[in-house]
């Protein structure tokens, strides 16, 4: 899966804006293979800035970001993209669904876009029955065939989520991806993508303001701790 059972390795990380300044400077940091790790800071303090660093969205400016052993900062922007694809389910923030295809459409677009992601399904069955199956568990069963323009917040986030867990991953990011569930849905959807990492011994790094699921995860880090910029980022 990983390079020696790493997933993550981050050293002297450092990203600025031309008007901001310098927004990360993270000296080390190390995320294991099949680890969940729980990070937290408020809005502003660069964590979708090292999110989007950690999965080769943005192009790394100095340091070093191993995935799996391979170092980003080598990789162009295609095999970025293709590391992506094949290795990490991320839920976005903004959800990043196409919203003229199905809810299944957009959860098989991992599996339409990375032969490998398929070849790990293989194991599993067909992929409209795993869609099928992630949805039910996340409740949008029933909107299988529904466009997802036309969907609530809520459910484009658990179409979000079943589209990061299809195809087992062997890293999934997740950037506030409870934001806009209630209560209930929420425990549903921490129920899902907990069984899906240990069946998948996928790593996890789990973004959010709410304290209060930290517990169940192996590791809390704070980006205050790891990140020697303390003014507020992006």
């Amino acid at each position: 899966m990983s390079n020696n059972g790493i997933a993550i390795k981050i050293h002297d990380l450092k990203h600025s804006y031309p008007r901001r300044g310098l927004v990360l400077s993270i000296p080390q940091f190390q995320l294991d293979a099949a680890e969940t790790a729980f990070l937290f800071g408020p809005s502003g303090s660069g964590k979708t800035t090292l999110l989007s660093l950690l999965t080769g969205i943005m192009s790394i400016q100095a340091g070093q970001v191993e995935l799996f052993g391979q170092p980003m900062e080598q990789l162009n922007t295609r095999a970025r993209d293709a590391l992506r694809a094949s290795r990490i389910g991320y839920i976005f923030q903004v959800f990043n669904l196409l919203p003229f295809l199905t809810v299944q459409e957009n959860i098989l677009l991992p599996i339409r876009m990375s032969a490998q992601r398929r070849e790990r399904l293989g194991v599993v069955g067909k992929p409209e029955d795993e869609a099928r199956r992630l949805a039910s568990e996340l409740s949008i069963d029933h909107l299988l065939e529904a466009k997802a323009g036309e969907l609530s917040i809520g459910q484009q986030q658990r179409v979000a989520a079943a589209r990061a867990l299809i195809g087992s991953p062997d890293l999934i990011i997740a950037d506030e991806p409870t934001s806009a569930l209630d209560s209930e849905m929420r425990e549903s959807f921490l129920k899902v993508l907990f069984e899906q990492a240990r069946r998948q011994k996928s790593a996890v790094l789990f973004v959010s303001h709410d304290k209060s699921l930290s517990s169940m995860f192996d590791r809390t880090v704070a980006l205050a701790e790891i990140n020697q910029v303390q003014q507020g980022g992006v």
